[in-house]
């Protein structure tokens, strides 16, 4: 399975952004599609996560009500939708599959076969 993220990545506190991630190759094996981010120094963090076959979506605390993730059936996209942007939402973003996911587990990294090579996401004052 590969992966490959998308999006514009700069905007101003408050501002909005869309990420997309495109993945090919043996999708049953990547049920389960994530987005992870990493700033500078810090540990790669689950942001948001979608497991289709039971339509459930997982968030991060900080994310939620800010964040969707969300899914096209054609060419299996996922997209990640970003509102009220703070610098504190800058970093790597990085997409992630794996065939199964679920509350609990989502946001651990290492569970992860699948990872786009991230795009940056810059949120400046």
């Amino acid at each position: 399975v590969q992966l490959v993220e998308s999006g514009v990545g700069s905007v101003h506190t408050g501002g909005s952004l869309r990420l997309s991630c495109t993945a090919s190759g043996s999708a049953y094996t990547a049920n389960c599609v994530a987005w992870f981010r990493q700033a500078p120094g810090k540990e790669r963090e689950g942001v948001a996560a979608f497991y289709p076959p039971n339509d459930q979506r997982y968030y991060a605390d900080s994310v939620k009500g800010r964040f969707t993730i969300s899914r096209r059936y054609l060419n299996y996209t996922v997209f990640l939708s970003m509102d009220n942007l703070s610098p504190a939402d800058s970093g790597v973003y990085y997409c992630a599959a794996r065939r199964y996911c679920g509350d609990g587990y989502w946001h651990i990294p290492d569970g992860y076969n699948y990872w786009g090579r991230g795009t940056q996401v810059t949120v400046s004052t």
